[in-house]
C-alpha cells in the first residue's frame, strides 16, 4: 500500500488502542489517587494530568457507544478503587489502640543484623483475642527464624496513616503494618504450620551453616528478596549503583524461574508444561510472603501460558493491566507502595517504549545482544526514575551499565543457587558441596563490588512537579500512541523543556531565604538556605540515614552548618559529625565520641544573612529575610514569631522574601 493510501488509512484509527483491561486498571488507580490526595494529601495536579491524558487519548475518534463504554469502564473501577481504598483504610486503623498487651504472632520475615532481629509477625492475638494486621519487632538476638511462633509482652503502638510523602507510613499502610512494638523478652512457643514460612526459615540455616555469612546473606536475599540480612555496606553499593533490585526477589527472578521450568519440561509435556512452571512460581511466591514484584511476574506468565495454551494471542500490555487490576483489588493499599509503582511502571516502560528504541538501535547498527540490553534497560526507566528520585533522593549515574552485565548474568548465579540451595534441604548431609558453587560465585561478586567504586549518583534535588509532568507528558509519546513524527518530535521537545523548568523552580534559589522540614518517626530535620548560605538544623531523634535522605532530596553541596535542637545533644551531635559541614552548633557545651569535632555552644550564631538565636537547648529562633521563625521540634511554641515550625510528620517548604511567608 502506498504512503498515501496507508496515511489515509489510517485517519479513523484512534490514537490508542482500545483495551478494556488496560482502562479499568486506569481507572483504579485513578480511584486510589483520588482518594490518597483528599484523604492523605498525597496526590498532586501534575499527577492528575497522567489519568486526563490517558483517558482523552483512549476516547477518539470512537462511535458513542465506544466512549460510553470507556467512561463506563473507567467511572466504575474509579469508584471501586476509591471505595478499596477507603476500606483498607478504615481497616487499618481498626483494631486495638496503643498500649501493653500480651502478643502472640508468627514470624513472616526476619533478618538478622548486630545481635538483633527485626521481624515482621503476622496471625497475631492480643491478650488471647485475636487481630488482624501485622506488626513490626525488634528482637535482641539472632535466633529467630521465619516461621516461629513468638509470645511477648511489650507497650505496642500503632502505625500512622500516610501523610505529606511520608515513605515509612506509606510502606505501613501497604504491608498491612498496623502496629510498632519492641519486647525486652519474648519465648518462641512453636512452630508454624505454613509450610512455606517453614521452609524459608530452613533455607536461612542451611545457608548460614555452610557458607560464609556474607556470602550465605546475599544468597539469603537473592532467593527470598530479604535484603535486609546483607551488610549494610554492600547493600548501600548495590542501591547506588542501581542494581539493587537483583538483589530482592522481582519478577525478574519469577520469570527466569519460569522460563527454566518451560525449559525443562516443554518436550515431555508439551503446552501442559505451563501447569507445573506457574506452580512452582506460585510456591516460590509464598516463600517470598507474595512480594509485589513477584506476584505480578506470575499473574503475567500465568496469563502468557493459558494464551499459548488455548492457543490465543498474547498481548503484553493487556497482560500487564490485568495483574494491576487483580492487585489492587485485592490489596489497594499497593498503590502507595514503593515496589508496587516501581515493578509496574519498569514493565509498563519496556512495554511502551521498547519498540521505537529498538528501531533506533536497528538503525545505528548496534549489535543485536547490546541493543536488547540498552533499550529493556532505558525503557524500564522512562517511567520509574521519577519514582527513584523521589523516593531514594538519587539517581544512580552507573545503573544502566551495570545492568547491562548483571541481567544476563542473573540465570547463571540464580539458577545453580537455587538448585543447590534446595538440594541442600533435601540432602544435608551434602550441603557444604552443594553449595561450593554458589558460594564461589557470590565471592566473585563480594570482590567485584569491593574493588570497583560504583557510588557515584546524582543527588541533592527534587523533581517535584516534575515528576508528575514527566509522567503525563511520557504518555503521549510512547510507540502505542499513534502521533505523527513531527508531532512527536515537537512533543518530546515541549516535555524536556517544562520538564527541565519544573526541576529548577523546584531547586533553585533564586532570591529569598528558603526552608525546607522533614518529619519521620526517625526526628525532623530543617534546611534553611539562602543563595549563599546553608543551614541543617536536626533534633535530638535525628538518625544519620534520615539526615542522609533530607539531604539527599535537597541540598549536595557542602553545609554551612550543623544546628542541634535538642535538650540531650549528645546522639545528635555525633549524629552531625558525620554530615558534610563546617561547623557543628548547639546551646550547650557538648562532645563527639566518634569523630573528632569541636562543638560550638552559645545563645547566637550568624550565617551571612541568616542570624540564629537559641532561646532554649530545644528551641530556636531564625531572623532572615524581614521575618522571625521560630523552631521547635520538641514542643509546643511559645514565641511571637511570624513563622512557627515544630515537630511531626510529612514535609513542608517555604519562601521567606522581604518580610513575606509563602509556603512553597
Amino acid at each position: 500500500m502506498s504512503e498515501e493510501g496507508a496515511r489515509t488509512r489510517g485517519k479513523g484509527l484512534p490514537r490508542l488502542n482500545f483495551r478494556p483491561f488496560l482502562v479499568a486498571a486506569m481507572g483504579l488507580l485513578c480511584g486510589c489517587f483520588a482518594y490518597g490526595a483528599i484523604a492523605f494529601g498525597t496526590g498532586t495536579a501534575a499527577g492528575a494530568a497522567v489519568f486526563v491524558i490517558a483517558l482523552a487519548l483512549l476516547l477518539p475518534p470512537f462511535g458513542v457507544r465506544r466512549v460510553a463504554c470507556v467512561l463506563g469502564i473507567f467511572a466504575f473501577f474509579a469508584l471501586a478503587g476509591t471505595g478499596l481504598t477507603h476500606w483498607s483504610a478504615v481497616r487499618f486503623e481498626s483494631g486495638p489502640p496503643a498500649g501493653e498487651y500480651a502478643v502472640t504472632g508468627t514470624v513472616e520475615l526476619a533478618s538478622v543484623r548486630g545481635g538483633y532481629t527485626s521481624a515482621r509477625l503476622t496471625g497475631l492475638t492480643f491478650d488471647g483475642a485475636g487481630q488482624g494486621g501485622k506488626m513490626e519487632v525488634t528482637l535482641s538476638g539472632e535466633d529467630v527464624r521465619v516461621g516461629d511462633v513468638l509470645a511477648f509482652t511489650a507497650s505496642v503502638s500503632r502505625s500512622a496513616l500516610p501523610a505529606d510523602g511520608d515513605g515509612y507510613a506509606a510502606a505501613d499502610f501497604a504491608n498491612g503494618v498496623r502496629y510498632v512494638s519492641s519486647p525486652a523478652q519474648y519465648v518462641r512457643t512453636g512452630r508454624s504450620h505454613n509450610f512455606f514460612l517453614v521452609l524459608n526459615g530452613a533455607l536461612y540455616d542451611t545457608l548460614h551453616r555452610n557458607m560464609e555469612k556474607d556470602e550465605a546473606d546475599i544468597a539469603y536475599a537473592l532467593l527470598t528478596g530479604d535484603m535486609r540480612v546483607m551488610d549494610g555496606d554492600f547493600a548501600e553499593a548495590t542501591r547506588t549503583g542501581g542494581i539493587a533490585h537483583v538483589f530482592a526477589v522481582s519478577g525478574l527472578h519469577i520469570s527466569v524461574l519460569y522460563a527454566a521450568v518451560m525449559l525443562l519440561l516443554r518436550r515431555p509435556l508439551g503446552r501442559w508444561a505451563t501447569i507445573p512452571a506457574v506452580l512452582l512460581g506460585a510456591g516460590y511466591c509464598a516463600m517470598c510472603a507474595f512480594t509485589v514484584s513477584s506476584v505480578r511476574s506470575l499473574l503475567m506468565c500465568a496469563f502468557a501460558g493459558g494464551m499459548r495454551f488455548f492457543g490465543k494471542k498474547y498481548d503484553d500490555l493487556s497482560s500487564l493491566s490485568l495483574a494491576a487490576v487483580l492487585t489492587l483489588l485485592v490489596s489497594p493499599a499497593q498503590y502507595f507502595s514503593v515496589s508496587f509503582r516501581l515493578s509496574y511502571g519498569a514493565m509498563a516502560g519496556i512495554f511502551l517504549f521498547s519498540e521505537p528504541l529498538s528501531r533506533g538501535m536497528r538503525r545505528w547498527k548496534v549489535p543485536a545482544w547490546l541493543a536488547e540490553n540498552l533499550v529493556s534497560g532505558v525503557s524500564a526507566q522512562i517511567f520509574t526514575f521519577p519514582v527513584m528520585v523521589g523516593t531514594f533522593g538519587y539517581l544512580s549515574v552507573w545503573g544502566t551499565l551495570l545492568n547491562l552485565i548483571v541481567i544476563p548474568a542473573l540465570p547463571l548465579l540464580f539458577l545453580p543457587l537455587v538448585a543447590c540451595a534446595f538440594l541442600s534441604l533435601i540432602m544435608p548431609f551434602a550441603a557444604g558441596v552443594l553449595l561450593a558453587l554458589p558460594q564461589g560465585l557470590l565471592s566473585a561478586t563480594l570482590f567485584a563490588f569491593s574493588v570497583a567504586d560504583v557510588s557515584a549518583v546524582l543527588a541533592g534535588f527534587s523533581l517535584g512537579a516534575g515528576a508528575g509532568v514527566w509522567m503525563a507528558l511520557n504518555v503521549p509519546l510512547c510507540a502505542r500512541v499513534r502521533l505523527r513524527p513531527l508531532a512527536r518530535g515537537a512533543a518530546c521537545g515541549a516535555v524536556a523543556m517544562l520538564f527541565v523548568a519544573c526541576v529548577l523552580l523546584e531547586n533553585a534559589l533564586f532570591a529569598g531565604c528558603r526552608i525546607d522540614i522533614a518529619g519521620t518517626d526517625r526526628g525532623t530535620c530543617a534546611l534553611v538556605r539562602t543563595q549563599g548560605e546553608a543551614v541543617l538544623l536536626i533534633d535530638g531523634d535525628a538518625s544519620l540515614s534520615a539526615c542522609t535522605d533530607f539531604l539527599r532530596r535537597t541540598y549536595g553541596g557542602e553545609l554551612d552548618a550543623v544546628m542541634v535542637l535538642s535538650e540531650d545533644a549528645v546522639r545528635a551531635v555525633n549524629v552531625a559529625a558525620f554530615l558534610p559541614a563546617r561547623r557543628i552548633c548547639a546551646a550547650y557545651p557538648a562532645e563527639t565520641g566518634l569523630q573528632e569535632w569541636e562543638v560550638e555552644s552559645g545563645t547566637a550564631f550568624s550565617f551571612g544573612g541568616l542570624r540564629f538565636y537559641f532561646e532554649d537547648a530545644d528551641r530556636l529562633t531564625l531572623i532572615a529575610q524581614g521575618c522571625v521563625t521560630e523552631f521547635c521540634f520538641e514542643g509546643d511554641g511559645v514565641l511571637h514569631t511570624d513563622l512557627f515550625v515544630g515537630g511531626g510528620g510529612g514535609r513542608l517548604k517555604y519562601l521567606l522574601k522581604d518580610g513575606i511567608i509563602r509556603t512553597l
